[in-house]
């Protein structure tokens, strides 16, 4: 608990940085150079055409864009179609297809950088739908030389379909509105989140090109060319649509992987990190944001002890002991609470309408400690880094299933949740009523997520072999 009240400290230095003015960016644009824009896919069947058409009416006059097709369903089909109609109305764009898929992500976006000279570079992944100014907006912030890449903030266009897509709305508005909004304010590292954004191609080549070795290759070329001595701007002005994933399953399988890769990324970069010519308070806050999933084991560990501890606890010390609970329950959600309801409110919700999401987030989050922890043994011990993409819905609504680890998430939360049944019972039973509301909260987010992932139920989607190694969607 006590390292977990730290990185709660932390949340609350993010929102004081919060608060530090905006640097100004200059407005001044004397040309408009050729602008790649990459779309990386892979089956991504539900949204590849609201993607491509989006993106080939964006208004800029040196649009090139190249659709990087690793697909082996009717994606490809579709994007052809797509890719043939914009070409006919006189839009520069190609559909590239590779014979594998070596690399995933990373290996398709190098290998698309080898077939163009564009200076600048914007990606988007397929559940994005940029607005036709995107580029005009985004391309004035490479007024200085040493720009190296410019990040837009992700808008929600799903977030009123469930309770889930409103938590994982508020989420990624603390990402995105907090800490990225903070980091870039105080001139810390802050990374390029794979998508919504323009690279300068000199930064991406002075860093080293993409690289596939952890599943978090945005985040590992984002350390690396600010490490290299290129500066980051955020525009949090400029939002870019994207959809939430649908389902519990899908939003756990992308947790997963951003767990998994940010420990890789930690693994490869620390090291250098810690040791390069930069002012403390950036190595610090950086080291932090590449360990923060480290959060994960500590939650998962809380959970396991905390009922033994009342237990313990009522054997060996008097009973107004038990009003620690109720102090480490306010030390370690104040600060979260805070942090999500300022993100609430920069996202323009009423808060008196949407507290709700808070506690709910804070007990979903819980609920995912278990399958979080494995994601980083996994990262700390594993060069695996198989790419497992998020099922999207597109506009059909549809939601999209996916089976991938659900037997070991089951066994997680169904185990937890039974634990804390029996946790809950007892303390009732022995009327030690203080401890209640956290052991509560803990074992609300394991039935939570348990209930959902049965509820979904699940499927395999179609897995390809390359290199050896399994495809995984």
């Amino acid at each position: 608990m006590g390292v977990l009240g730290a990185w709660g400290i932390h949340r609350i230095l993010l929102l004081h940085w919060f608060r530090y003015p905006a640097p100004p960016i200059d407005s001044h644009q004397c040309h408009q150079p050729s602008v790649l824009v990459q779309l990386p896919v892979y089956n991504e069947a539900a949204v590849i055409g609201r993607l491509i058409d989006a993106v080939a009416q964006l208004d800029w006059p040196n649009l090139r864009i190249q659709v990087l097709d690793d697909s082996t369903d009717e994606t490809s089909s579709l994007a052809a179609t797509r890719v043939d109609y914009w070409l006919s109305q006189g839009i520069q764009i190609s559909h590239i297809q590779r014979k594998t898929r070596s690399g995933y992500k990373a290996g398709a976006l190098a290998e698309g950088l080898t077939l163009d000279n564009s200076d600048f570079i914007g990606i988007f992944d397929a559940d994005f739908v940029p607005e036709k100014d995107f580029l005009k907006q985004m391309m004035v912030s490479f007024a200085s030389p040493q720009t190296g890449m410019v990040q837009a903030r992700w808008g929600h266009l799903n977030r009123d379909q469930s309770w889930l897509s409103r938590i994982q709305s508020m989420m990624l508005d603390g990402h995105f509105l907090i800490e990225h909004t903070a980091r870039y304010r105080t001139g810390r590292f802050f990374n390029f989140n794979g998508t919504a954004g323009i690279w300068r191609r000199k930064a991406i080549e002075d860093a080293g090109g993409w690289s596939h070795d952890t599943v978090t290759e945005d985040l590992d070329l984002s350390y690396r060319a600010q490490m290299a001595g290129w500066s980051f701007v955020y525009r949090d002005d400029v939002v870019a649509p994207a959809e939430v994933p649908g389902s519990m399953q899908a939003f756990l399988t992308q947790q997963h992987r951003w767990a998994k890769g940010t420990v890789q990324t930690a693994r490869k970069l620390l090291g250098p990190l810690l040791q390069a010519p930069l002012p403390w308070s950036v190595r610090l806050e950086a080291s932090n944001h590449l360990t923060m999933v480290l959060a994960y084991p500590f939650v998962f560990t809380l959970a396991l002890l905390l009922p033994v501890s009342i237990s313990a606890r009522s054997a060996l010390f008097s009973e107004g002991m038990a009003w620690l609970d109720l102090f480490a329950i306010l030390a370690t959600t104040v600060s979260i609470s805070c942090f999500y309801a300022a993100a609430l409110r920069c996202g323009g919700e009423h808060l008196r309408h949407r507290w709700w999401e808070i506690p709910l987030a804070m007990a979903v989050g819980i609920g995912c400690s278990g399958g979080q922890t494995l994601a980083v043994i996994e990262g700390m011990f594993s060069n695996d880094a198989t790419f497992v993409r998020t099922p999207k819905q597109g506009s059909s609504g549809k939601v999209v299933l996916v089976a991938r680890n659900r037997t070991s998430r089951l066994l997680i939360t169904g185990g937890m949740t039974a634990y804390y049944v029996i946790a809950i019972m007892w303390i009732v039973h022995g009327e030690y009523w203080t401890s209640l509301p956290f052991v509560f909260l803990f074992g609300s987010g394991f039935a939570i997520n348990f209930m959902n992932c049965c509820l979904e139920g699940g499927h395999t989607e179609g897995v390809g072999e390359m290199g050896g190694a399994p495809a995984a969607k």
